[in-house]
C-alpha cells in the first residue's frame, strides 16, 4: 500500500523559509506518474484544511488563499518525491503538515481533496519568535 513519509518542518521565525518533503513508498507503480499529491495542515483544535495539490494531468496547482504567493508545491516522480517550499511563513502557519494522494489522479485537484488517503505521521512547522 502507498504510504508517505513527510519531513522538513521545524522552529522557524516569522518571514522565515522552510522546504517541506514527502517520500512515497510501497506503490506497485514505478513512480508516482499516476497520483495527484496533495499538501494538508492540521492546527492544534482546529480541523485539517488542504493546502495544496498538484495533478500530473496539468501544469495549474492549487494553493488555498491564505498560502498563496508565499508557498510552491512541485514533484520529482522519478524519485518518489514531493515538496512544498514554504516563504514568507506568519505564526497561523503553525500547524502539523501531512501529504496524501489521490489515486485517481482526478482534476481539477482541489475539487477531490476530502478524497485523498495514505497518509503519512506529518511533520511539525512550528512559526514563533
Amino acid at each position: 500500500q502507498l504510504k508517505f513519509v513527510e519531513s522538513g518542518g521545524g522552529l522557524v521565525q516569522p518571514g522565515g523559509s522552510l522546504r517541506l518533503s514527502c517520500e512515497a513508498s510501497g506503490s506497485s507503480r514505478l513512480t508516482l506518474d499516476y497520483y495527484a499529491i496533495g499538501w494538508f495542515r492540521q492546527a492544534p483544535g482546529k480541523e485539517r484544511e488542504g493546502v495544496s495539490c498538484i495533478s500530473t494531468l496539468n501544469g495549474e496547482p492549487y494553493f488555498t488563499d491564505s498560502v498563496k504567493g508565499r508557498f510552491t508545491i512541485s514533484r520529482d516522480d522519478a524519485n518518489n518525491m514531493t515538496y512544498l517550499q514554504m516563504n514568507s511563513l506568519k505564526p497561523e502557519d503553525t500547524a502539523v503538515y501531512y501529504c496524501a494522494a489521490d489515486p485517481h489522479n482526478r482534476i481539477p485537484c482541489k475539487y477531490y481533496l476530502k478524497y485523498y488517503d495514505y497518509w503519512g505521521r506529518g511533520t511539525q512547522v512550528t512559526v514563533s519568535s
